[in-house]
């Protein structure tokens, strides 16, 4: 396995196969096999670990969710992702290596920053100028086969150090995608919500502190109004797990990750009120 950052370890050479996570909005076509087959050509004992090929085409916020949600419980390796809607366009390809001595490979679009930041920060940025660690022939359209996953294989495999990957640019110059944040006032909360997951359960911005901070503790069965676009839901009790509710109760809660999330036990929420992505939130006490 290669030496990717200062926190790999010698030892683990002879014993571990070297970890590739692979994320992309390509869905089971045949192109997640073509990049894998790219990947296990170059770096046989490669460990292959899908994050995630269902997500929305063209979502890049929606794969950086999965990603730092993701990446965190993954061992150390080398994490692909691929949701380029700009491929082969201007945008640059990158590789970021993390403080915990990760490196990503990916689209210089916004898609691998907050990942990196969950991996400790992106200590060093290079674009992957080096044509020798890519395939012979290349196309415009599908750098996720012929780009990202040979230079991730060979940086597995111990071919090539980051180093080799190309050109040092700075971290500074990535490409960063806005964070969504909540805002506190008197008894509210106004969020956005950040994600709607295959349960059709809403993802909101915004966590445990502003919840206290507008409304101080709260316990199970507390009742709130939330608003989700044109639409005010009343009597979403607020529960620590979906259990502690009735089947098709709709319920306030923080998720895995400790984002406030809201969601149909048993149902899919987005689905029954036609919710999406960057729709404005409200939270309030109901009396």
């Amino acid at each position: 396995m290669a030496v990717i950052g200062p926190n790999y370890d010698a030892s683990m050479t002879a014993t571990e196969r070297p970890i590739i996570s692979f994320l992309t909005d390509f869905g089971l076509d045949g192109a997640v096999a073509a990049c894998k087959g790219v990947m296990l050509t170059i770096c046989r004992d490669a460990q292959i670990i899908d994050v995630a090929h269902s997500i929305r085409k063209f979502a890049i916020r929606d794969g950086a969710f999965l990603l730092r949600f993701a990446l965190p419980y993954v061992p150390v390796g080398v994490h692909v992702a691929v949701v380029d809607p700009g491929v082969g366009t201007t945008r640059r390809p990158i590789g970021i290596l993390a403080g915990r001595g990760d490196v990503l490979i990916g689209p210089d679009n916004g898609l691998l920053l907050a990942a990196a930041d969950a991996l400790g920060g992106a200590v060093e940025a290079r674009e992957l100028t080096n044509r020798e660690l890519w395939l012979p022939v290349t196309s415009s359209t599908f750098h996720g086969r012929d780009i990202f996953a040979p230079v991730a294989a060979h940086l597995a495999s111990g071919d090539a150090a980051f180093a080799a990957v190309g050109l040092r640019i700075g971290t500074d110059t990535l490409v960063r995608l806005p964070q969504p944040a909540a805002s506190v006032r008197a008894g509210a909360i106004d969020t956005v919500v950040t994600y709607v997951d295959s349960f059709g359960n809403l993802r909101l911005a915004g966590g445990r502190d502003e919840l206290i901070g507008a409304f101080g503790p709260v316990e199970t069965g507390d009742p709130f109004v939330v608003s989700v676009g044109p639409r005010h839901l009343t009597g979403v009790a607020f529960a620590a797990t979906f259990g502690d509710l009735d089947p098709g109760a709709t319920l306030m809660y923080l998720d895995s990750s400790g984002d406030l999330a809201v969601a149909d036990n048993q149902g899919s929420l987005a689905v029954r009120i036609g919710a999406e992505r960057d729709m404005a939130v409200t939270v309030a006490r109901q009396d």
